[in-house]
């Protein structure tokens, strides 16, 4: 068994004896944050350098292995990179020494050239594409990183330690698998066969500091008066839904959105892989569970939501609904959980709402469509609708409000939306946040729950929609205009 393996197993070691102040001083596998690994274009058959250290190493701890501690590990690294240059008359400067010490470190105790990236604060999504292929987004902008694994046996090994630590596995019968890192950053590995260029690891990296709605409007992502009309909402205990495409910040937004939940309410979240940061202190996350390696135990999502109902919720909050758990979520928000908040993948409201229509048939229910609109109308009342755009850039792009169902149509307004009006010499898109002049019907709704919200954000003509078609253009052709009474 290699050291890591052995490491891996969560025991980790006393100093070793003898270790004085002479000792090497050996860095903090962080302390490479943000440094780039360009060692290799200094110094000459770097891999093979790192091997033979590597394994010196498995060789010289020997029966401590099994209960060596990191910084006794690294500690011995730098002796043996130090041994290694006067050995072979490798002139390395003190810092390359150090470097090269962190980059053993890492491809011993942690995930190899991926651990720069996780440490950046400005990489936000990593994706492996093979060995030799890494690229990442960083501020928006996706880029290809110039760092490599040395082949696809050193990837196998890193994707082993991520799975190993959830107790999952990944091979040829499967291999596909999701998984989280110890700081709850997103994983979605696939392997040979089916990833024909080696393997492929997606990280959507955790934000360890969640974000507030002031971050939300400093991104642009939404202006102060969206913020506040949202956290009015909220606050009201207006069910909502916040649709968008992969990658459009839709877990983000609604975390924001969950923490205008009142302190005083008990909040019950579920989600697939555990993301969500709410701080209310009457609060029980929830997270599926994937079957095991004998196929049994698995816990779906509507499997929580199902239990959840029966956990006395004020509100219950789903990451994503995806199948089947949607018919659940719409019968909690139709008996007494108002204020819930799931997500959805969706191009626009309209298409949330279609979204919403198949997912609840996946459920298996035999339902009508005319009765599942009308779950649909009972149960939601504002779509949040959220993009990336070409530039990087996070908006929400829609503010819609059900207002009911005609025939058999569910009628949508805008209430608020992003006018893109042009790129930039730079590639950044230009736009403006625009409100469309209507008057939500949710206001009372708002008035009720003493969140009086100005009706003059609205627009100075105070338009006031005439219901009967569920097209937007169409809508606002049939709008009425009327002075809006203070």
């Amino acid at each position: 068994m290699l050291l890591v393996d052995k490491l891996n197993k969560g025991r980790l070691p006393e100093k070793p004896e003898g270790a004085g102040p002479e000792s090497p001083v050996t860095p903090n596998l962080s302390s490479l944050s943000g440094k780039p690994q360009n060692l290799a274009a200094r110094v000459a058959n770097l891999d093979r350098i790192k091997k033979t250290i590597h394994e010196r190493l498995i060789a010289s701890m020997g029966a401590n292995s099994e209960t060596a501690k990191q910084p006794d590990v690294l500690r011995r690294i730098a002796e043996l990179v130090d041994e290694y240059c006067e050995e072979a008359k490798l002139k390395l400067t003190k810092h390359d020494r150090e470097e090269l010490t962190e980059l053993i470190g890492h491809d011993v105790l942690g995930l190899g050239p991926l651990e720069n990236l996780l440490d950046d604060p400005e990489v936000s999504e990593i994706m492996v594409n093979g060995p030799k292929t890494i690229f990442i987004e960083r501020r928006g902008r996706i880029t290809q990183a110039e760092l490599e694994f040395e082949n696809e046996r050193e990837l196998r090994r890193v994707i082993d330690r991520i799975v190993a630590r959830i107790g999952r596995r990944v091979d040829e019968s499967s291999p596909m698998v999701d998984a989280r890192l110890p700081d709850g950053s997103r994983v979605n590995i696939v392997i040979p066969p089916l990833a024909v260029q080696g393997s492929s690891v997606t990280i959507r990296k955790f934000s360890r500091v969640p974000y507030k709605v002031n971050d939300l409007v400093s991104f642009g992502t939404m202006n102060k008066e969206m913020a506040d009309f949202i956290r009015a909402c909220v606050r009201s205990r207006i069910s909502m839904v916040v649709s968008g495409g992969t990658g459009s910040g839709k877990t983000t937004t609604l975390n924001v959105l969950s923490n205008f939940i009142p302190d005083t309410e008990r909040v019950v979240t579920v989600e697939d892989t555990a993301e969500l940061q709410l701080r209310q202190r009457n609060l029980v996350p929830l997270e599926a569970r994937a079957a095991n390696v004998e196929g049994r135990g698995s816990v779906t999502i509507r499997d929580l939501v199902v239990n959840a109902l029966r956990m006395r919720p004020d509100r219950i909050v789903v990451g994503e609904c995806r199948a089947g758990e949607t018919l659940d979520m719409l019968q909690a928000m139709n008996t007494g959980h108002d204020g819930s908040m799931t997500t959805v993948h969706a191009n626009s409201p309209k298409d949330a709402l279609g979204r919403l229509e198949t997912m609840v048939i996946m459920a298996g229910s035999e339902l009508p469509f005319q009765a599942i609109r009308e779950q649909i109308v009972g149960g939601i009342t504002l779509l949040v609708q959220q993009a990336r755009l070409r530039d990087g850039r996070r908006v929400v792009t829609h503010i819609s409000e059900i207002t009911g169902i005609i025939g058999n149509q569910i009628q949508v307004q805008d209430i608020c939306r992003f006018d893109q009006t042009g790129i930039d010499e730079e590639g950044n898109v230009l736009g403006t946040f625009r409100w469309s002049g209507v008057v939500p019907k949710l206001l009372p709704r708002l008035k009720a729950n003493g969140e009086d919200f100005p009706t003059s954000v609205f627009g100075a003509a105070g338009l006031q929609l005439i219901e009967g078609s569920a097209d937007p253009d169409t809508t606002e052709r049939r709008v009425a205009e009327r002075r809006t009474v203070e």
